[in-house]
């Protein structure tokens, strides 16, 4: 509060000086014999007396709360109060032009016609005032919302990415238990896997995004982690095209697709299944496809594709990319489910 007090201060009396200097100047130009001492107490006066009536104006805007206001809205209240002030500056210069001998016939400042010039000088010399005050705090507000926006996006983020963490555990935890009595050896494979997804994630858990290299050592850490518990009824298939390193993708978002996959498709298939991920790289966008055996029910109706893992993983692909990412998970072949997902080349990686 204090800092945009000095500022305004600050702007306030270096404009209203450089306004007072540029009358000077002007005036000393039009003149071969130069400036006399009382035309600069005059014109140092005259910017005096704008200053306090402009102040006065923005305490009478923040006041009424004008800011707040469309710009329509305000527009009808600031045009009529400007009119009325530049009036008032004529008339509150004229004892002093009157004093420093400005106007040598006192009825010439009463003259209705100086009084539409003097004052339609002052109406327009309030209005770029205004221009410029009411434009700075539409932009600062503006920018304040920007920030607040970006401010509660991140938290929606951060909030969608710990859901995903203990989701995750959770499942993987259920799959060794399952595992310890049956094959110790195997459960502690899994528990060395499990081991590396934690450590690999605890390096960008704060991230919105990781590179895509790193989400694969993720993915491939689970596949193995899967690949011990489920033995040949899971079968993985990895297709990733070269340039793929070159994104960003949101951290757990291809391993939330890839568990989604077996856990609704191949997991419930007797014989099990294949899961296969493959990426293409075109435009500058990356498109990620998660294809597992499986089939879904009734067609599987829109919004209805059901999981925290889905349902997370297209908020925060809109909260991200906003239209610029596409998702869709459809039968293909009634043998397969394919989960797409479409992601534009992050510019801005800072």
């Amino acid at each position: 509060m204090v800092n945009k007090k000095r500022l305004y201060w600050t702007l306030q009396i270096t404009g209203w000086l450089s306004y007072v200097l540029l009358q000077i100047v002007f005036y000393n130009f039009s003149n071969e014999s130069g400036i006399p001492l009382r035309r600069i107490f005059f014109f140092t006066i005259e910017g005096l007396i704008c200053l306090g009536v402009t102040h006065l104006f923005r305490n009478y805007v923040n006041q009424w709360k004008w800011l707040n206001l469309s710009v329509p809205k305000m527009m009808t209240r600031v045009l009529p109060t400007i009119s009325v002030l530049g009036i008032a500056i004529y008339f509150l210069r004229v004892p002093f032009s009157i004093l420093f001998n400005i106007v040598t016939v006192q009825r010439v400042a009463f003259d209705p016609r100086q009084i539409i010039i003097g004052s339609s000088f002052y109406i327009i010399l309030l209005f770029v005032w205004s221009l410029f005050y009411f434009t700075y705090h539409y932009i600062a507000r503006y920018n304040k919302s920007l920030k607040y926006e970006a401010s509660m996006i991140e938290i929606e983020l951060n909030n969608l990415k710990n859901q995903l963490n203990p989701h995750f555990i959770f499942n993987a935890l259920n799959s060794i238990r399952a595992l310890v009595d049956e094959n110790p050896v195997k459960s502690k494979q899994a528990i060395n896997h499990l081991s590396n997804i934690l450590r690999n994630s605890l390096t960008f858990e704060k991230k919105g995004l990781t590179k895509f290299e790193d989400e694969l050592k993720i993915v491939k850490d689970y596949l193995s982690l899967e690949s011990i518990r489920f033995e040949e009824r899971l079968k993985t298939e990895l297709d990733i095209h070269s340039e793929s390193s070159k994104f960003l993708v949101p951290p757990f978002m291809i391993q939330t697709l890839v568990e989604n996959g077996i856990k609704h498709g191949i997991s419930k298939l007797t014989q099990g299944g294949t899961i296969h991920v493959k990426t293409l790289v075109d435009k500058n966008r990356l498109k990620i496809q998660i294809r597992n055996s499986g089939h879904l029910l009734n067609g599987a109706r829109k919004g209805k594709f059901g999981g925290t893992g889905i349902k997370n993983t297209m908020q925060r692909l809109k909260l991200l990319y906003g239209d610029e990412a596409s998702f869709r998970i459809v039968n293909e072949n009634n043998n397969f489910v394919l989960t797409e997902i479409i992601i534009p080349q992050f510019i801005n990686t800072a």
